[in-house]
């Protein structure tokens, strides 16, 4: 017989659920009287059942309790006295609010947040750099309006947009806000309360001049792409260094009126050899060298990155519930997924792609194997396999 050291008393997704601790649970539960109203489908059992369902990537609410009941044996293992049947799932979708869920990804991010910086590969040009950005996801309802005009045949979109920001060091949001997605993203700024002396990065779709102008007086710095349209007033140009980066064609002070006010700003135009394109840079720092804020620009496709990660290994194909708290509530669920698959990637002591190390759990969840020695040296129990004699690799010896 076998004695893989991999064995472990476990299954994998109790292992997991060590991350989490249940008394952060009940008292965000206790807090926000999520449990008012239910007997046995506690925050708790509502919060690991989803999990469950992210994580094992099932379908169907149908699909979801049927698995968990497969799982019956190891109930004990999620802590859950029972397995919840599909209507309860479903009326906890719809009446538990999502806020819910948010505060315990929140309170989770704020565990694990220094964590996730210090063992952060990254070297960013500034310290405390932000990132901003939004992504759509797409229904095929009326639960919320989609961007555009109805066309003239078919069924017209809805859509729900993730407005997000990022620091680069955690690389998971630590802001998150909900709208449908034919809102402006600009407006997301207002939702900002950022502290002196930080940087903020984000794409030429979130221009607010008037913001700009507040930030301004608050000294928060920003980083951004000028728009092509855009009205403005040179006021003098910078002396280039010759240390500078050869891309940086031009840097100038600049004025944008709004609304008869004069809001002074710095324009960078930097040219891309690679890309044959040149990108033009707003900004509100003086002090950094030129080719440092088109670096600082570059930062931004990190949050598309999240994104990708984050469809990619949780994708929201399909949705368990029908409103927009079960949308939401999902949402929540699979940012949470993502954190603690996040944590389990950087504890590791080898290197993984996150796509193949969430792929490996997901089809071992409810396996009896030490995860993070399995994550050390998968090779391991094959090399001990094939490294016996025969007559130890033969059933019947």
């Amino acid at each position: 017989m076998n004695k893989s050291t991999h064995f472990s008393g476990y299954p994998i997704i109790k292992q997991l659920l060590q991350f989490v601790d249940r008394g952060l649970i009940n008292r965000t539960a206790y807090a926000w009287q999520a449990d008012r109203y239910y007997k046995r489908f506690k925050t708790y059992d509502h919060l690991v059942t989803m999990l469950f369902a992210a994580l094992s990537g099932v379908s169907s609410l149908r699909e979801l309790s049927s698995v968990m009941l497969a799982c019956e044996g190891k109930i004990n293992h999620l802590n859950m006295k029972h397995f919840p049947r599909r209507s309860t799932i479903s009326d906890g979708n719809a009446n538990r609010s999502s806020a819910v869920f948010g505060e315990i990804y929140h309170r989770l991010l704020k565990r694990y947040g220094s964590f996730l910086s210090d063992s952060s590969p990254r070297t960013p040009v500034v310290k405390d750099l932000r990132i901003i950005d939004s992504t759509t996801i797409s229904l095929f309802s009326d639960i919320l309006k989609g961007p555009g005009r109805p066309p003239l045949t078919g069924k017209k979109k809805g859509g729900i947009k993730l407005h997000t920001m990022i620091n680069v060091l955690e690389d998971v949001p630590q802001l998150v806000r909900f709208s449908s997605a034919s809102r402006h993203d600009h407006t997301f700024l207002e939702e900002l309360s950022l502290p002196e002396g930080s940087f903020v990065v984000f794409d030429k779709g979130y221009t607010d001049y008037s913001q700009y102008e507040q930030w301004n007086k608050e000294t928060v710095f920003f980083v951004t792409r000028q728009k092509d349209n855009a009205a403005w007033q040179s006021a003098g140009e910078y002396d280039i260094d010759d240390s500078v980066d050869p891309g940086v064609l031009k840097d100038e002070q600049i004025t944008v009126t709004k609304d008869d006010r004069q809001i002074p700003l710095r324009r960078i135009a930097y040219y891309h050899a690679g890309q044959d394109r040149t990108y033009i840079f707003l900004t509100n720092n003086y002090e950094l060298a030129p080719d440092k804020i088109a670096e600082i620009y570059k930062n931004r496709w990190q949050i598309e990155s999240m994104f990708k990660r984050l469809k990619q290994n949780f994708p929201l194909k399909y949705f368990l519930g029908d409103s927009q708290n079960a949308i939401e509530i999902q949402i929540w669920i699979r940012l949470i997924a993502q954190l603690l698959m996040l944590v389990v990637q950087r504890k590791a002591q080898r290197k993984w792609a996150f796509s193949n190390m969430v792929g490996v759990i997901r089809y071992h969840l409810t396996s009896y194997i030490d995860l993070f020695s399995f994550l050390k040296n998968p090779e391991q129990s094959w090399r001990e396999l094939t490294s016996k004699p025969p007559d130890q690799l033969t059933l019947f010896g």
